[in-house]
């Protein structure tokens, strides 16, 4: 039995690679991996690696990149022109800074650059209200909140860019685990907020890059 069968044909399908889940699966397998789409002469991505697995797999692949707070390991980071990015990444904390890598990692592997704009969380909205002007260019937004997860809807309110809201399990007591972002997200009532599943940065840079693809092939 193929320990793997991975879905090569998935760019020309839909535009965009598969990513590989890393979080359980072991280094040897990982490598394997890792090696074929090498052999390809391709980029890969493996998503959620706890930090012994990216340290090891930088071993047998020591031109590749490894996030160790997003656990995002590339076999190639691109090196991307900020001043062009279409997409922004809006954190409310610096505690949410793994969902935030994940997403711009994923956005890497796409050769899509964004712009983090970090710790603007509504306990201090007014680091938010500076950024607005600079927020403006962006053609999606992805937010990033735990706690109660008002974030998104205030930017929501204030922006018009299509918005993708992540909440993360950032957080204590009835916030523990991300749920009361989550569901504060689903029942915002800043009008037509995406929202995806909680921790999902790579969800939501994937949306995010759905969108920009369908504006380019427009324009």
């Amino acid at each position: 039995m193929d320990e793997y069968n991975l879905d090569m044909d998935r760019e020309s399908r839909l535009g965009f690679p598969e990513v590989v889940y890393g979080q359980t699966k072991s280094v040897e397998l990982l490598s394997k991996i890792l090696k074929d789409y090498e052999q390809q002469g391709s980029n890969a991505l493996a998503s959620r690696l706890q930090p012994e697995k990216g340290e090891a797999l930088l071993k047998e692949f020591p031109n590749a990149f490894f996030d160790s707070i997003s656990g995002s390991f590339l076999l190639r980071l691109n090196e991307l022109e900020e001043t062009n990015a279409n997409i922004g990444i809006i954190s409310a904390g610096s505690s949410d800074q793994y969902a935030v890598n994940e997403a711009l990692y994923t956005l890497n592997l796409l050769n899509q650059a964004a712009v983090c704009v970090n710790d603007v969380g509504v306990a201090g909205i007014h680091r938010l209200l500076k950024r607005l002007d600079d927020l403006k260019k962006y053609k999606v937004l992805i937010v990033v909140a735990g706690f109660e997860g008002a974030l998104p809807s205030v930017v929501g309110g204030l922006l018009k860019q299509p918005i993708i809201a992540v909440p993360t399990s950032i957080g204590y007591g009835v916030a523990e685990g991300g749920h009361s972002a989550l569901h504060a997200m689903l029942s915002s009532c800043a009008n037509g907020i995406t929202v995806t599943n909680i921790d999902n940065g790579y969800g939501a840079a994937m949306a995010a890059y759905r969108i920009i693809q369908l504006l380019e092939n427009q324009s």
